[in-house]
């Protein structure tokens, strides 16, 4: 079994490079992965309340379509206030979403993003954020709200209830030194997806933060998701918390 806790599906005007989302559950059918948690994030620019929720009326849409293959994630931006904690409800309470999506609007770590993070405790549901510690400069400057490992360990400190999920530890990045900063913040998940698939990546996780605080994801590289998974050296029992049983936990917690 496993559970893509980190993946994609196209809307009506945000395409991710599939021509046809059913190839989407094809791929996943071929690879095993049983469940994906899907969002639709506006990754430029500051997204309107309406730009928002046509996102998340999509992702709904895919929910239906593809019930019980496809999980919602509600994507807000923490700075539309009491609008944003209204599309949590409508998203999550009303039509069952199981998470929240945030992107780099804002970093983790702004005080816009707390009433969010207290309505995901509220609700018992997670929150995915985009993540990486950027080394290069041209690169970071196109991302200058971009959470890192730090900001993820800050939030943890002043919420220790929350459950929260790092993104792509293979998005880019120094993904040792995001490893090494998350050791001691147990309220943080870090997700494994990302194209970058260098060696020893799952095993170094797998030691310094242990098989129980990461959850599989491939961020729509799908195979090379699957397989630094499979091909890491790690026992069995660590393998299957991480395709699914860990993400599966979560996913029960809700309220």
């Amino acid at each position: 079994m496993k559970i893509d806790c980190h993946m994609h599906v196209n809307g009506r005007k945000r395409n991710w490079g599939w021509d046809h989302n059913d190839r989407i559950i094809d791929a996943a059918d071929r690879l095993g992965i049983d469940k994906l948690c899907c969002s639709i994030p506006i990754t430029s620019g500051v997204p309107t309340p309406a730009q928002v929720q046509e996102c998340n009326d999509d992702v709904l849409e895919c929910m239906k379509r593809y019930s019980g293959r496809i999980l919602g994630y509600c994507f807000i931006n923490p700075g539309h206030g009491e609008k944003a904690i209204r599309e949590i409800e409508r998203c999550v309470v009303k039509h069952g979403m199981m998470g929240i999506k945030l992107y780099n609007q804002y970093k983790c770590t702004d005080p816009v993003v707390y009433p969010v993070v207290e309505k995901a405790i509220q609700l018992g549901i997670p929150i995915l954020e985009h993540a990486g510690y950027l080394t290069d400069p041209p690169q970071a400057s196109g991302q200058v709200n971009l959470s890192h490992a730090g900001d993820f360990v800050e939030l943890s400190t002043r919420y220790p209830e929350a459950m929260l999920i790092e993104a792509h530890i293979g998005g880019g990045g120094d993904w040792e030194w995001a490893i090494k900063t998350l050791r001691h913040s147990p309220g943080v998940y870090l997700d494994t997806s990302g194209s970058v698939i260098d060696e020893g990546m799952i095993e170094m996780a797998v030691r310094e933060l242990g098989a129980e605080r990461l959850v599989f994801g491939t961020d729509m590289t799908m195979e090379g998701g699957v397989g630094k998974v499979m091909g890491a050296r790690i026992a069995e029992k660590k393998r299957e918390a991480i395709f699914w049983k860990n993400m599966a936990a979560i996913l029960e917690k809700r309220a």
